[in-house]
């Protein structure tokens, strides 16, 4: 970072909120900092998981940083039968949640669940959640379902070969699912996540204030 005594540094540890801080001492490997006053509290964050079948490296990175950048709260790893990667690098994947976090100036940090099965996730899915299942077969206008519930969501976003007919009926018969359309084209798995993402921050999240 090619920080050096007596510089400024904004820090974020996800609790508390943004603090200013002075550079003490400066070594190749780490910094030795003077924390000096709370800047900002943790910010409000709007409660929407995206619940989204892990991608291809590359994407699947795309994907966790817009996630961040767009305010979701949690990011739940969803196992399916046409999942390509069924264990993404955690690791990997936090970096990149962090370095997005840091972008777009969050203090809040986007939480990374451990990956779960389909079958699981549906079977333990809390009562009160909203789940907008993004189904490329139709459903009802993301923008109007999104707008017409208020309270804790969820999106739930397929893998690249998409759900299969019998998961596709799982979800449709699950109490809390409401299948919805992302309009007429059929869009990549990572595109369809930061769509329905951007609609539901602006029919239900913070983007209407």
């Amino acid at each position: 970072m090619r920080a050096k005594p007596g510089d400024p540094v904004k820090l974020f540890d996800d609790r508390t909120g943004e603090w200013l801080a002075t550079v003490m001492a400066a070594g190749k490997r780490d910094l030795t900092l003077d924390i000096v006053s709370l800047l900002r509290e943790r910010e409000p964050v709007p409660d929407l998981w995206l619940c989204a079948a892990p991608l291809k490296k590359g994407r699947v990175d795309w994907l966790a940083e817009k996630a961040c950048e767009l305010g979701v709260a949690r990011l739940v790893p969803v196992i399916t039968r046409r999942t390509i990667v069924d264990k993404p690098n955690a690791d990997r994947l936090r970096a990149h949640l962090i370095e997005a976090a840091e972008q777009c100036d969050r203090t809040a940090l986007t939480d990374l669940a451990d990956p779960v099965k389909l079958p699981a996730l549906l079977r333990d899915w809390p009562a009160e959640r909203a789940l907008f299942f993004a189904d490329e077969t139709g459903g009802v206008p993301a923008f109007d379902a999104m707008r017409a519930h208020a309270g804790p969501a969820a999106i739930l976003i397929g893998p690249e070969g998409g759900f299969d007919d019998e998961e596709r009926a799982l979800i449709r018969a699950h109490g809390s699912a409401t299948a919805i359309t992302l309009g007429p084209r059929i869009l990549r798995a990572d595109t369809a996540a930061a769509a329905a993402v951007s609609l539901w921050m602006a029919a239900a999240g913070d983007w209407r204030g």
